[in-house]
């Protein structure tokens, strides 16, 4: 049985109400059985489309506090050094994954540590898998200090479709793997800035599956 995220139950009943309504007009003012079979079975179509959009699967996954677990769905489609200048102002490697609009639209947090900011940037709505899209589109950043007292910088980012992030993390609050950090709805991206020295696990291109797929490892200090 397909479990619904929170997010989707809301518009989900309201889309199932505008469809009944839709259809029964056609009904009875259409006077056409054949265009009502049509318009019941696109319609069909539609809401089933959108509740496996809203879809969230159960997933837990064991892993090492050094390790940083694939915070969303999707296709990795940075991976490399840049300069982080809109927070931490420094060297970090880049790691993005590009959601669709057929993938799992949860983000979890990628690592167990504490919150220490949160913060929303309005911007623009290009497609998430621009390069621009980090810095000019409408995105929210989560800063995470892991128990080794490393910070990894967690940003979702809105895409071209997906005009709402919507952001659970709570600065203070202690976050752990399992646990979900936010929702963006309808295609988008999230980007991670991790230590210069981190070790990659994943390649350009690779698919990541939120909360299971483990994508680098930090250095462990002596």
């Amino acid at each position: 049985m397909i479990k619904i995220h929170k997010e989707g139950r809301t518009w989900l009943l309201i889309l199932l109400f505008g469809l009944t309504i839709m259809n029964s007009l056609l009904f009875y003012l259409a006077n056409s059985m054949v265009l009502s079979i049509i318009t019941g079975v696109i319609s069909l179509g539609f809401f089933i489309f959108f509740t496996y959009f809203f879809r969230i699967p159960n997933r837990i996954v064991i892993a090492d506090e050094n390790y940083i677990v694939a915070p969303a769905d999707g296709k990795i489609v940075v991976s490399e050094p840049t300069m982080e200048n809109e927070f931490l102002k420094e060297k970090r490697l880049q790691v993005s994954i590009f959601m669709s609009v057929f993938d799992v639209h949860a983000n979890w947090f990628p690592i167990a540590g504490k919150v220490k900011h949160v913060s929303h940037q309005n911007g623009r709505y290009m497609a998430a898998y621009l390069p621009k899209s980090s810095t000019e589109n409408e995105r929210s950043t989560i800063l995470i200090e892991t128990k080794c007292k490393k910070t990894i910088l967690v940003r979702q980012i809105a895409g071209a479709l997906a005009r709402r992030i919507v952001t659970y993390a709570k600065e203070g609050q202690d976050c752990n793997i399992n646990e979900q950090l936010g929702y963006i709805k309808f295609g988008s991206r999230v980007d991670l800035y991790l230590p210069l020295d981190t070790e990659i696990l994943v390649e350009m291109g690779e698919v990541t599956v939120g909360n299971e797929t483990i994508i680098a490892k930090l250095k462990h200090d002596a």
